[in-house]
């Protein structure tokens, strides 16, 4: 049986990958008067859009307690040769 010193040379290709990792955090909105909607009945009701906005907004302060969910690794989509010498 021939080594791989023996067998030639070895070939290779690069291949470009990306790697996505999810996190998830959960964050307490306070309902406040300024995410309520007055309905002609004079009841209110939240605005969806503005709390959705406002736990945004909550989960890029410092301190948010974010946990790693899952991790997903791929060909990307664009592939380039690898850095290297004289390819800069």
């Amino acid at each position: 049986m021939a080594t791989a010193d023996e067998a030639g040379p070895v070939y290779s290709v690069s291949f470009r990958l990306q790697r996505t990792t999810t996190e998830v955090a959960f964050v307490s909105v306070p309902v406040t008067a300024d995410l309520m909607v007055a309905q002609p009945d004079g009841s209110g009701r939240i605005d969806v859009i503005r709390l959705v906005q406002r736990a945004v907004e909550m989960g890029r302060t410092p301190g948010v307690a974010w946990e790693p969910e899952g991790q997903r690794v791929e060909p990307h989509p664009v592939q380039v040769p690898p850095p290297g010498p004289g390819r800069e």
